[in-house]
């Protein structure tokens, strides 16, 4: 396999299921004791002093040019500027300590400056890209990373001055075109995230294989506290309330639009439902159609690899779980258009959406962001106005009922987050090295602060057609 920028690394293939996590304390920088109550402790691998550039060409070398220089001595001054304001302690090699000083006991956390000036020239080259390839890069850790990256996430839109935040957008990347989530473009964009390999995704995931967010019993503090056997039920509780919303009984004909690995399909298929599933994601469309066939529900599921827009037929149910955050905004009017033509009378469509407020969606709908250029290539996060404008604009379809759970997140992203890290020497012999491990524990405690601090929230929203009387086509109301 190809080495790109984009996966970091070859990988082997294979379902298994992963085993328990490993114990160890992160070496030099975090020791045990720094941990909250409940966290397992794990070892974060340090970069290699050699970066392979053919691997990593956005990591092996630090931006040298004129404008990287200049702008990485402006954003070495706005970074310390915010941070002598934040509930923070940021450590440099010659024994600085910036932050907010806080009363006697009170722990804040703890960000290590490892490069001052490689940190500072990523960042003022490439902002938030810069700051998340400056940690893949080892310029700089933390004792506890998602803690640190809740202290920026809470205060995402003051930490650089606005009129410096307008002067930015002048010259930061915007998204590339050939990332846009046309017909032709998607299959690549979800190819690049989802056939990293299978393997690969079991080393995290639990036995369900479901990457998304889970629903617990638990609730408040109670929730904080979830453990990794309670995971699987929750992954279930969360997928058979979605089925229940889109009233999948015996004999329901079901479209799910993002087939994952085939849990919600089985699930659906155990109820007596046939289901019709499309993904773009080969690995994906493998595993899940083994599950189906082991599981002896091969008549009743139907696994396709193809795009939500070719689907034809008609459906009494339609489920969708974290597939829109994929779609592009350019195109969810068509994502709900499709989902309107295929739905039968009376039928009932249920989605699960990472959500964000919407001022930001209009302030980074069209931004290119770290996790565009490592993770989800093409990816935009709805707002539930964005959703609710748009059913009700273009389509008949309207939202009846919404439930928001990004607690549930940041505790089942914890979980993945402590597994995959505990599993580091077994994901190493899958191929992935340090920068991998390292940009994928970036993008763990990256997603999980966002669902801590309320930036991000996760929704089960349902959805059926408007009375006929009260619609009249796309874009009208009665």
């Amino acid at each position: 396999m190809t080495l790109t920028e984009a996966t970091g690394s070859a990988a082997g293939r294979g379902h298994e299921a992963a085993a328990a996590a490993g114990l160890g304390a992160v070496p030099g920088t975090v020791p045990t004791d720094a941990l909250p109550a409940g966290r397992v402790p794990y070892a974060v691998p340090p970069a290699p002093d050699t970066i392979d550039p053919e691997i990593w060409p956005g990591i092996a070398t630090v931006p040298a040019n004129l404008k990287a220089n200049l702008a990485g001595r402006t954003a070495a001054a706005i970074f310390k500027a915010a941070v002598r304001r934040l509930p923070i302690q940021v450590r440099y090699p010659d024994g600085t300590v910036l932050g907010k000083a806080m009363p006697a006991g009170h722990s804040v956390p703890v960000m290590i400056i490892n490069r001052p000036g490689a940190f500072a020239t990523r960042l003022g080259d490439g902002g938030l890209i810069g700051l998340g390839e400056s940690y893949m890069a080892g310029d700089w850790d933390a004792e506890d990373l998602t803690a640190v990256m809740e202290v920026f996430a809470a205060r995402v839109g003051s930490l650089v001055p606005e009129p410096l935040q307008k002067f930015r957008a002048l010259y930061l990347p915007r998204q590339p075109r050939k990332e846009r989530n046309t017909e032709k473009n998607t299959r690549s964009n979800i190819s690049r995230h989802y056939d990293l390999s299978n393997k690969l995704f079991a080393s995290f995931l639990d036995s369900t294989m479901t990457y998304s967010s889970a629903l617990f019993p638990a609730t408040g503090a109670a929730l904080k506290n979830v453990d990794w056997d309670s995971l699987v039920d929750a992954q279930q509780a969360k997928i058979d309330r979605l089925l229940d919303k889109a009233g999948v009984t015996k004999g329901t004909r079901v479209l799910e639009i993002g087939t994952g690995w085939g849990e919600l399909a089985l699930r659906a298929a155990e109820r007596g439902a046939t289901v019709y599933s499309v993904t773009l994601s080969s690995e994906q469309q493998e595993l899940a159609r083994q599950r189906v066939a082991e599981a002896g529900y091969a008549d009743a599921v139907s696994i396709d690899l193809k795009d939500y827009r070719a689907v034809e037929g008609e459906f009494d149910a339609v489920v969708s779980v974290e597939m829109i955050e994929a779609v592009g905004y350019e195109y969810w009017a068509t994502y709900f258009q499709t989902i309107e033509r295929v739905l039968a009378p009376g039928g009932k469509v249920a989605i699960q959406a990472i959500t964000i407020a919407h001022d930001r969606l209009l302030a980074t709908r069209s931004s290119y962001t770290w996790v565009h250029k490592y993770i989800f290539p093409g990816g935009v996060i709805p707002s539930v106005r964005a959703i609710e404008e748009i059913t009700e604009k273009q389509t008949g379809l309207r939202v009846r009922e919404r439930l928001a759970m990004g607690d549930h997140y940041a505790q089942t992203l914890r979980l993945w987050e402590e597994r995959f890290m505990g599993r580091a020497d077994e994901v190493r012999a899958m191929g992935f090295d340090a920068i991998f491990q390292r940009m994928w524990l970036f993008y763990l405690c990256y997603s999980r602060a966002g669902f801590e601090t309320g930036y991000l929230d996760v929704q089960q929203i349902v959805l059926d057609k408007a009375p006929a009387a009260g619609y009249r086509g796309k874009g009208t109301k009665a």
